[in-house]
């Protein structure tokens, strides 16, 4: 174990005094300070094996400081989970707990709180700091001794909260402000060939979620139960066929019944019933990085109009998937999808956007918003970028053919063409249990 401490000023903290009972309480809250670091470093184990090798993160912050000098910022504070995981392999846990990656063109190093012990550092591709809770805004001591005399700084202006933003004026004085959010979310939507290979292993771990989930739906079986099945298979082939990662996120979303009107609803103690539609959700995520699969499904025989309307969801979403390709916009894409359901009378009833990009992202944090196929999105794809398609219908209660319907596939835009990556069947004659 390596452990390193700041040295603390010798001057009265903020708001202490002398007592006249305690005359002595000056030199105790001096001495106590002595043993209470604002910061210090604690490479305690050896470095954990990341999902990319280092060379991946050097490329992609040799990347993020070409950005850096053509901007002329001299120093970039990452806050967000996903830009910290992408630059540095580390993945945070806030718990209320700012942390940071501080980029200049010479160094890279995460700043962490005292509570996570060595982890951060084993976890980070190159350095890391430790702040301390022994005296409020060590965190931004930290950073401040990063960021040095910069007088142009790079920030997510998508991700820091106003109470930060004042936090960062008081201590790091008139920098000069400047959002690179954007900049760095673009860089994200391009996947190495690394990424793209961990993604189709994560695209068959969904499939695998998927298996067990319908291995355990049955009449009076409850969603959590049913959930918990699709999870557990998950985590246990992570665990076989990623043993270097952390353990964690991994999530179900089974849903049945009124239940799957929304396609983020969350799991809950409905037992199923005979008729009911079903909507099958499952989540792995590996060091960051999320995919999904999305099925519909029937417990018994489906009506006439609920057949139809679930056959019309997958032709719109077979649609989608025969014109995701290079060169394609995302706008016109979902215009061609949008026509399809006018003609069948069902595109009021469309629930959102009909696919979105993949990487480091889950719904605890991230999204790459360029990259979504709705109205207001003109990305053209290319290759790299690796996108779904997932339409969704939903029909009010009440209504014939009432319920959520929604089918989910993952493609990787290639060299040579689009590849879809999920393996799992969908529609009626494959999902009427």
């Amino acid at each position: 174990m390596h452990m390193a401490m700041a040295s603390p000023k010798k001057c009265n903290p903020a708001g202490s005094r002398t007592s006249p009972e305690r005359p002595d309480l000056l030199n105790e809250v001096l001495q106590m300070t002595q043993i209470r670091p604002e910061t210090f470093t604690l490479q305690n184990g050896a470095k954990a094996r990341l999902p990319f090798a280092i060379s991946e993160y050097d490329t992609r912050l040799r990347k993020l400081r070409t950005e850096m000098a053509a901007r002329g910022i001299d120093v970039v504070l990452l806050t967000s989970m996903q830009n910290i995981a992408y630059y540095s392999g580390f993945l945070y846990c806030s718990f209320g707990r700012p942390y940071a990656c501080v980029v200049t063109q010479e160094a890279s190093t995460t700043v962490s709180a005292n509570i996570d012990g060595g982890q951060p550092w084993r976890r980070s591709a190159h350095d890391n700091v430790i702040y301390t809770d022994w005296k409020r805004d060590n965190y931004w001591r930290a950073v401040r001794n990063l960021v040095g005399n910069a007088a142009r700084l790079g920030i997510e202006g998508d991700h820091m909260t106003l109470l930060q933003r004042d936090k960062l004026t008081e201590f790091l004085g008139a920098v000069d402000v400047v959002d690179i959010a954007g900049a760095t979310m673009t860089q994200r939507m391009i996947k190495s060939a690394a990424e793209i290979t961990l993604i189709k292993e994560s695209a068959r771990i969904a499939d695998i979620g998927g298996a067990a989930v319908v291995g355990a739906v049955t009449k009076g079986a409850r969603e959590i139960d049913i959930a918990m099945a699709g999870r557990d298979a998950m985590e246990l082939e992570i665990s076989k066929s990623f043993p270097d990662s952390e353990i964690r996120d991994s999530w179900v979303w089974f849903q049945s019944g009124l239940n799957t009107d929304g396609a983020h609803n969350p799991v809950t103690t409905r037992k199923l019933e005979m008729g009911d539609i079903l909507s099958l959700n499952t989540f792995p995520m590996i060091s960051g990085y999320y995919t999904a699969l999305e099925r519909t499904l029937w417990l018994g025989q489906p009506g006439k109009r609920s057949l139809e309307i679930w056959q019309a969801n997958v032709e719109a979403h077979e649609l989608g998937l025969s014109i995701i390709k290079e060169g394609a916009v995302c706008s016109d894409i979902c215009a061609e999808i949008n026509d399809f359901f006018a003609s069948r009378d069902l595109l009021q009833y469309r629930s959102f956007g009909y696919g979105h990009s993949f990487g480091i992202l889950s719904h605890y944090y991230g999204r790459e918003a360029g990259l979504e196929l709705r109205e207001d999105i003109h990305t053209v794809l290319e290759p790299g970028m690796v996108i779904s398609m997932e339409p969704m219908l939903t029909i009010p209660e009440g209504m014939a053919g009432a319920g959520g319907y929604r089918e989910h596939d993952i493609v990787v835009i290639e060299d040579n063409g689009p590849v879809n990556i999920t393996g799992f069947p969908y529609g009626p004659e494959h999902n009427i249990l």
